[in-house]
């Protein structure tokens, strides 16, 4: 789809870019010729999946731990990352979400996911505008956002209230910040399986169900994803800023997006065991970080 070293000399961060679907755009980036940096809260697994990049691609991939909840971590993150030499584009996906009834959810759960997706976002959005503003550079952000920016997120509040958030967000620095050559779009992704998020939103083989919503009766292939998020940050758009592009397969348009018909009958027992699903699946990745 696109000639090779597309991205040559362009310096590219993906936040949460050590797994999933930052992983997979990542490696796109690489591959066509960009410098990546990745960034997240397991070193160990930034550590790996760098490698494994650059093994397979060459070229130069940078792993950075960060905890994108810290302001002061992104800055000190930003400030590394400029020693050298400054970005072109920001990938904003580091995310997290569960499936969960709302009114079980408490203060700390909520802010579990807010902390990330929104507040997170937000701080790294704003620390690399403010330095692309001040040396009068231009660049292109990219934030994964979701469907139920159209529509509504039931069982997935906190997340859901937290991208429409970052729509918004996306919309409003397009305008404010298009004078100066900054780029803002964002991309609504369908269901891509990947294993950190299916063993949190469809525990238990709950995902089966989605099948029926999508008009292509498949879900997303994390290629296609990255072809895209390609696409958004090449030079050749640069007259394209402040748009949501989804890719779903038509679900959005077929059904709302959301888990509303996955879990709509769900009794008390079962989401019993789906939390104790979702807690195996966290106390896990805990386990992993402390390797």
């Amino acid at each position: 789809m696109f000639k090779e070293n597309l991205l040559e000399n362009k310096r590219i961060l993906v936040t949460g870019g050590g797994s999933g679907l930052g992983k997979a755009m990542s490696e796109r980036y690489l591959e066509l010729g960009a410098k990546v940096y990745i960034c997240g809260r397991r070193k160990s697994v930034l550590e790996d999946s760098a490698k494994e990049m650059m093994d397979k691609y060459g070229g130069s991939v940078i792993p950075i731990s960060c905890d994108i909840k810290v302001s002061e971590a992104i800055e000190e993150m930003i400030d590394q990352i400029w020693s050298d030499g400054p970005l072109d584009g920001l990938v904003n996906n580091a995310a997290g979400n569960f499936i969960s009834k709302t009114e079980d959810l408490s203060p700390r759960a909520f802010n579990a996911i807010a902390n990330i997706v929104f507040n997170g976002t937000f701080y790294t959005t704003n620390c690399v505008g403010k330095r692309w503003i001040k040396e009068g550079l231009k660049g292109s952000i990219i934030s994964i956002l979701t469907t139920w920016v159209y529509s509504s997120g039931p069982y997935t509040v906190p997340s859901a209230m937290s991208k429409s958030g970052l729509a918004t967000m996306t919309k409003s620095l397009a305008a404010e910040w298009g004078n100066r050559g900054i780029r803002l779009n964002a991309i609504a992704p369908g269901p891509f399986p990947t294993k950190g998020a299916w063993d949190r939103l469809a525990p238990g083989g709950k995902g089966a169900d989605m099948m029926d919503s999508i008009p292509m009766k498949r879900t997303g292939d994390l290629k296609e994803l990255s072809n895209l998020a390609v696409f958004l940050m090449a030079d050749g758009c640069d007259y394209l800023t402040g748009e949501i592009v989804t890719i779903d397969g038509g679900q959005w348009l077929n059904h709302a997006g959301n888990f509303y018909e996955m879990l709509k009958n769900v009794s008390d027992d079962e989401w019993d065991m789906l939390r104790n699903m979702i807690k195996s699946s966290n106390e896990a990745d805990k386990a992993k970080r402390s390797v």
